[in-house]
Parts: structure tokens; C-alpha cells; sequence
């Protein structure tokens, strides 16, 4: 039996995070009909940073949140959930989409990152925060240069970060694959995910927001220049829609034209002995990822498991399941488990507790956006393809200030003002994820035509 197989043995296909006593009880499902100031779709972070941010703007508004299953169970609930100033998928992809914005996006990331940890304290929210910093690491040789132009365009920004060289880099985590690093300290971390959630839904229940689970959004139609959203034994009749909805793009019926619901994999170890902690170090705790072109991440928990990702799939019109059957059965994680021994061989006697797949919404700018639909009356905002835990706050406060037709500065640049490329639908989209992800998989291994597939994907607007 295989190091994959023997540890994958007892697994269970359910997220760590969410797998939890902590987990509050349910809020009631919307039943009759109601009225509200501001109605939010989604109790992922998005919808719960909005929800907190719009009453903390104006106390007296009456706000309804409605979830269609449980208070993130979505993508909220399943994500690594390393936290950075980063608002556009890591400074490198800012640079690529909106390089004449960058000073500005890189204040108002930072600003998020302030309001972010602010929240936290003023409400008194146990997130199994940590703040260590982001490592980025190079496999392979091949790939120091890699490292070393991030450096330079990370002190160029004035970020407080340190270039390792290969026996530095595993002084702060000890894999043999890591030939170097480059460890980001600014305001960057990790959370637990639902911790988070939890605490938010907590903040927001006693800030007076209306929270609704088990409810899906079924229809919206302007009824007598109002809004009128049917849920299955509701209606809630409202002025204004923050559409939180993410990968599962529900709200209208082109959101899905500038996104694609991809899905990314996770497995959890049981908790490390003393020993295996020693053996790995990682006493700063970053979250961490390498250079590969079908790359991982990982990072340590407050009990001493470590988290390891990557292995992207893609399901035919993939928006629409939160935990497919094909995900709960071993194989998928099988690639995954046999990259944990290659990073960690020292922890071969190691076993994994949960192994799950999350869905995140691709696009070709890889961050967030805004869709306007309803004359503005209704505004979609998502597309987090990295850094989703703290760019959300981001994204609703901007949805909001969409929303309220309000005079921002930020609102004038061109990350408010413009959408991500358009996006073939099925059955192409398929086929090309499946050949894409496959190049993505057998690229550094086997080079060849896959390499002119991933520049022609490039080519067309996804950096991958």
C-alpha cells in the first residue's frame, strides 16, 4: 500500500473546518413576507462583512441576509485561508491587470487588512488568528529566479520582506523541495475559516442584521419600482441587493458569463506529535505556496495539523453543488496526499483526518469584481481566486458603496469601473478545463505541447 493510500485509509470527506462543536445553532428559514433596507444574497464572508459593514455605516437600516444553506458551508467554510493585504490574487497579478492603480490598491489593500483585524477585536472574535506572514517558495532550482524578481518587486512596494536563500528558507520550513523563499511579514497570516464566519454572523446578529438560513434566493422581479425576492416560503420586498454569491453565481443568469466554478482540494492531517513538529519547524507559522505550475499551498492549525492544497478539477457547469459525490471518495486526493510525502518525507508515518474540494470563482482577472444588474439596484461581487478570506471585506464594501451611488475615489478606478473577459460557455468551457488542468498537472514533468497550451490559455487572459 502506497504512503497516499495507507494515509488517505480512514479519512473523512468533509471539511475540517466545518467538521466543529463550535458550529452555532441554525437561524430560523424565512417564512411570510417582510420588508428591508438592504437585502444580502450569500452568508459566505462576503455577505457577512457586508451585512456588519452597512449597519456600522447607518445603524438605523434595516438589513436581511438570507442563506441558502448554512452560514458558510459554501466556499467560506472550506478555504486554506491565508489572509494578506494582497486585494488582486498576490502583487504579481496586480501588476499584470492594473498596474496604473497599483500604489492605490496597494493602500486600500492595506487599509482592508487594518479594518479586517479591527473587526476582529472590536467584536471580540477567536479566529485562530496568526500573524506570521506569507512564505512564497521555489521547487527546484529552475525556479529561484522566480523568487528573486518577486523580492525585487516586493521591496519596490515597500514591503517588509525577506529573500531565503535554500538553507534559510528550511531553517523556517523543512522540506527538502524548497531551493528558496520569500517571506512577506506585512499584515499577512492565517485564520480558521469558520471560526471567522461564526464570529461574524455573531457581530452581525447583534448589530441588528435579520439572518435567514435555509433560504434560497428563487426569483427577483421589480414589482411597483421595488424588488421583490421570492424564497421558497418567503418574499422580502427591498430596495437594494448585494448579491453575495460568489462561485455558485445565483442571482442572475449572466453573472456565469465572467466566471467559470472551479473546484480545489484540500486534505488535513491529524495532529502532528512534538516530535514531527520539530522535525518540520515552521515556528512563524506563514501560509505558505511554491512556484509549481500546478502549485501548492499549506499551512499549520492552532492543534499542530498542517493543511495542504491544490489539485484544481472542474465539474460540467461546476457552479451548482457545494460537495459533489465525485469528491468524496478517495482517489482524487490520492496525487495530493503522494505531493504531501514528497514535501514532508520526514512525516511518513503521518495520517490525514479530512480531505474536501471547495469551489472557487474563476475569471480572467483573477479578483474580485462588480456586475450591475436592475439599473444598479442589484450588484453582484465576487470572483475571489486567492486571498477570498480577507479581499471579501473588500469586495462587499465596495458592492456597497455601488449599491449607495456613493462619491469614492476608489469607485473612479478601473478595478470598480471594468469586468473580466467573457468566457465561452458549455461545452467548451469543459473541454478546455479539462485539457488545461490536465497540462497543468503533467507540464513540469512532461513538458512538450503542454507548455504552448498553458501560454495560449495565458494568451487569453488567465495567468495561470
Amino acid at each position: 500500500m502506497s504512503f497516499a493510500e495507507k494515509a488517505l485509509k480512514d479519512v473523512t470527506f468533509f471539511p475540517f473546518w466545518l467538521d466543529s462543536p463550535d458550529a452555532p445553532e441554525v437561524q430560523d428559514q424565512l417564512t411570510g413576507r417582510t420588508d428591508a433596507d438592504l437585502l444580502i444574497v450569500g452568508g459566505g464572508f462576503t455577505g457577512l462583512w457586508g451585512a456588519i459593514q452597512a449597519k456600522e455605516q447607518n445603524p438605523g437600516r434595516d438589513v436581511v441576509l438570507i442563506e441558502a444553506d448554512k452560514i458558510a458551508f459554501g466556499a467560506s467554510g472550506r478555504p486554506g485561508a491565508v489572509v494578506s493585504t494582497s486585494l488582486m490574487h498576490g502583487l504579481h497579478n496586480a501588476v499584470r491587470v492594473f498596474p496604473k492603480d497599483l500604489a492605490a490598491l496597494e493602500q486600500l489593500g492595506h487599509d482592508n487588512i487594518q479594518g479586517f483585524r479591527k473587526t476582529l477585536d472590536d467584536h471580540d472574535i477567536d479566529a485562530h488568528q496568526t500573524w506570521g506572514g506569507e512564505l512564497t517558495v521555489a521547487i527546484g532550482d529552475e525556479r529561484v529566479g522566480d523568487i528573486e524578481a518577486e523580492y525585487k518587486l516586493h521591496q519596490d512596494h515597500g514591503y517588509d520582506a525577506e529573500f531565503l536563500d535554500r538553507d534559510a528558507v528550511r531553517q523556517h520550513v523543512n522540506s527538502p523541495l524548497f531551493s528558496a523563499g520569500l517571506w512577506n511579514k506585512s499584515l499577512s497570516g492565517t485564520v480558521h475559516p469558520a471560526r471567522l464566519a461564526w464570529g461574524l454572523r455573531k457581530a452581525a446578529l447583534a448589530l441588528g442584521v435579520r439572518i435567514y438560513e435555509h433560504t434560497p434566493l428563487e426569483n427577483i422581479e421589480r414589482v411597483d419600482g421595488a424588488l421583490n425576492v421570492r424564497t421558497p416560503y418567503g418574499l422580502i420586498r427591498t430596495p437594494k441587493i448585494l448579491l453575495c454569491t460568489n462561485a455558485f453565481a445565483a442571482g442572475h443568469k449572466n453573472i456565469k458569463k465572467r466566471v467559470v466554478g472551479i473546484r480545489d482540494r484540500i486534505i488535513m492531517t491529524q495532529p502532528l506529535s512534538d516530535d514531527q513538529v520539530e522535525s518540520i519547524g515552521w515556528k512563524n507559522r506563514q501560509g505558505v505556496y511554491d512556484t509549481r505550475t500546478q502549485l501548492n499551498y499549506m499551512r499549520m492549525t492552532k492543534d499542530n495539523r498542517i493543511l495542504f492544497g491544490g489539485r484544481l478539477t472542474y465539474y460540467y457547469d461546476g457552479t451548482s453543488n457545494t460537495n459533489p459525490a465525485g469528491e468524496r471518495v478517495v482517489d482524487p486526493y490520492l496525487r495530493l496526499a503522494g505531493a504531501f510525502n514528497k514535501t514532508f518525507p520526514q512525516l511518513e508515518d503521518i495520517s490525514f483526518s479530512h480531505a474536501w474540494s471547495g469551489p472557487i470563482a474563476l475569471t480572467t482577472r483573477m479578483a474580485v469584481h462588480f456586475q450591475n444588474y436592475w439599473d444598479g439596484d442589484v450588484v453582484w461581487a465576487g470572483g475571489y481566486s486567492g486571498f477570498g478570506v480577507s479581499t471579501s471585506r473588500f469586495g462587499a464594501r465596495i458592492g456597497l458603496a455601488k449599491l449607495d451611488r456613493l462619491d469614492l475615489p476608489e469607485l473612479k478606478l478601473d478595478f470598480a469601473t471594468t469586468m473580466p473577459n467573457w468566457i465561452p460557455p458549455e461545452p467548451f468551457r469543459w473541454i478546455g478545463s479539462k485539457i488545461t488542468l490536465y497540462a497543468l498537472d503533467t507540464a513540469d514533468e512532461k513538458g512538450g505541447w503542454r507548455h504552448a497550451w498553458i501560454k495560449f490559455v495565458h494568451a487569453l487572459g488567465f495567468p495561470l
